[in-house]
């Protein structure tokens, strides 16, 4: 059983588009800083088209086209990236974008920022970058527990857009029993597509024996996607591709549920279908939960291209 929605979220295609237009545009090579998304097989797909994936903006030659991952930017990598003349295009999810100008008010407020995420992703990195002195970093409510603030009555929080619900909405209650006058965003974080295929993990747990995510490994939202099916209380694997998959897994398991990651692309999903099936997994179905009708434009420089 194959769950939609999986795979490509509307951040993805429009980040991807952006390489791809950016490579027709200016021909390669293009810069890319850190991987436009967490995929193995987009980023070298890209790569063979002449792509060049840098973490620092030293690495990008004065004056060459620089494009922006989905994750985002600190504003000192935008700094570093004008100081050399680079000719920036800026691939960064909108909804990522929507976290970052939350907490640009929130600090203008002087408030400090509880930012609830994993302090290395790169969307983290680039968020708590426009506020860092008053923004601080947690991922369980343990960290709350321990949270000391200048003033406990200008605290807000933001989330990191690719995190579990399940997990959020625990730490958020703990803030919110902590630090009643805590304010937050005037609509969850969370995207619509990391929250859409989580629920469609759930209703699938609830049908098979394993779940199987394709996805990479330093992908955030398709790591969430292995939790959710196993806090269901059904086996999963996170599979970078089809040769990933062991057959011990399958032993003794009449049904498998298929889904992938928000940075994953439908080809991988055919393949895995493809070797599930040589593996006697031939009756195979989609079931769609939630229809997803969602695309961002692209940015002006490329939008004609």
């Amino acid at each position: 059983m194959r769950a939609r929605p999986r795979g490509f979220c509307a951040g993805v295609v429009r980040a991807v588009e952006i390489v791809e237009l950016a490579l027709d545009a200016y021909s390669s090579p293009v810069y890319v800083h850190h991987e436009i998304v967490h995929n193995r097989y987009v980023v070298d797909q890209l790569r063979r088209r002449g792509a060049i994936f840098v973490e620092a903006v030293d690495e990008v030659p004065a004056g060459a086209v620089l494009v922006f991952s989905a994750h985002g930017v600190p504003p000192s990598v935008r700094d570093e990236a004008k100081a050399r003349n680079l000719r920036v295009i800026d691939a960064t999810c909108p909804l990522v974008t929507k976290v970052h100008l939350e907490a640009l008010k929130f600090a203008r407020e002087g408030r400090t920022i509880v930012l609830i995420g994993h302090r290395d992703h790169q969307e983290i990195v680039g968020t708590s970058g426009e506020a860092p002195q008053q923004t601080v970093v947690v991922d369980s409510v343990e960290d709350v527990d321990r949270l000391q603030v200048p003033d406990p009555e200008r605290l807000a929080f933001l989330t990191q857009t690719t995190l579990s619900m399940y997990d959020t909405e625990g730490i958020v209650t703990r803030l919110r029993e902590r630090f009643p006058k805590i304010a937050g965003p005037a609509s969850d974080d969370i995207c619509y597509a990391t929250q859409n295929r989580q629920e469609a993990v759930e209703y699938l747990a609830k049908e098979v024996q394993l779940v199987l995510v394709v996805g990479s490994s330093n992908s955030s939202n398709s790591n969430r996607l292995v939790e959710v099916a196993e806090r269901a209380g059904v086996s999963a694997r996170l599979i970078e591709d089809a040769a990933a998959i062991r057959e011990e897994w399958l032993e003794g398991v009449t049904s498998v549920g298929l889904t992938a990651g928000a940075s994953a692309p439908e080809v991988l999903v055919e393949q895995v279908s493809q070797r599930l099936a040589g593996l006697g997994y031939k009756e195979q179905n989609d079931f769609e939960l939630i229809r997803e009708d969602v695309r961002f434009s692209l940015p002006p420089e490329l939008a004609s291209k």
